[in-house]
């Protein structure tokens, strides 16, 4: 409660801009409006509150019984993928709190957005971003050639990184809605890009080659201690088998496969 005690106590402006970062951020969460207050309450209508998935929550709805309730709920309804949720209460016939009023508290989801990210900004990476981003991906292209990530090769795209494609794989946390495209300049890049991610979580992890490319990846990841099933999980070759040659025709292969994995809900179909 600690926690929760010191995220609560964002002002309006400040909970909006928590908003606004968390959607920017492309992360779950749950927004809890109290829509109406009868009698003695610990907030009124208007009051909201913010609950992420690991149960830390921005704003309050009032502490105590009442929020941990809504806690709950706005918990329950994310791990049930569902919309909304009206929830009325009586405080002290249904939570035994001395207050004595009602409150009805709306409960909304906003859903994480699906997030790619392409390592290398090269031929066929900027394809990938470009076809990606109008089909509804967050989209962020990392390398660390300057002449390679700028703004003119990639128009409309605001998430362009000039890192270093392995050190930001580390640094990356992953999710059940990051999409990773490995499409580098360098083999052993390539790989080490491979070794940062493998055991993150993800929707998707491809990696852009030939099957004997992918055969030497696998025995190597194999002597350096990753399992079966995580080898499993690298997509290589990537893309989907439309017998694609040109940059523009391997990215509408590989996308396709993107969004056949997101309408799958997050499984690879083989």
């Amino acid at each position: 409660m600690a926690n929760r005690t010191r995220l609560g106590s964002l002002c309006g402006m400040e909970l909006f801009q928590e908003i606004s970062r968390l959607l920017e951020e492309g992360r779950s969460f749950v927004l809890a409006t109290v829509v109406e207050a009868q009698g003695s309450t610990p907030q009124k209508p208007g009051s909201k509150m913010v609950v992420l998935e690991d149960g830390t929550v921005r704003g309050t709805v009032g502490g105590g019984a009442i929020e941990k309730q809504i806690v709950d709920a706005a918990l329950e309804l994310l791990s049930k993928g569902e919309a909304s949720r009206l929830i009325e209460t009586h405080l002290t016939h249904d939570l035994g709190m001395c207050c004595g009023g009602k409150m009805r508290v709306f409960l909304e989801r906003h859903a994480a957005a699906d997030q790619l990210f392409v390592f290398g900004a090269g031929h066929v990476g900027r394809e990938v971003a470009l076809l990606a981003d109008r089909a509804g991906f967050r989209v962020t292209v990392v390398d660390g050639r300057a002449e390679w990530v700028s703004p003119e090769r990639f128009p409309g795209l605001s998430r362009l990184l000039l890192k270093d494609p392995v050190d930001f794989a580390r640094a990356l946390e992953g999710s059940a809605t990051s999409y990773f495209c490995i499409v580098t300049h360098d083999h052993a890049m390539d790989q080490a890009v491979v070794e940062a991610l493998l055991r993150k979580p993800s929707a998707y992890l491809g990696v852009i080659g030939s099957r004997r490319k992918a055969e030497r990846f696998r025995t190597r990841l194999g002597a350096a201690g990753f399992t079966e099933q995580e080898l499993s999980r690298m997509r290589s070759p990537m893309g989907l088998a439309i017998q694609a040659l040109t940059p523009v025709e391997i990215a509408i292969s590989i996308v396709g496969e993107l969004v056949q994995v997101r309408r799958s809900g997050g499984q690879r179909p083989e």
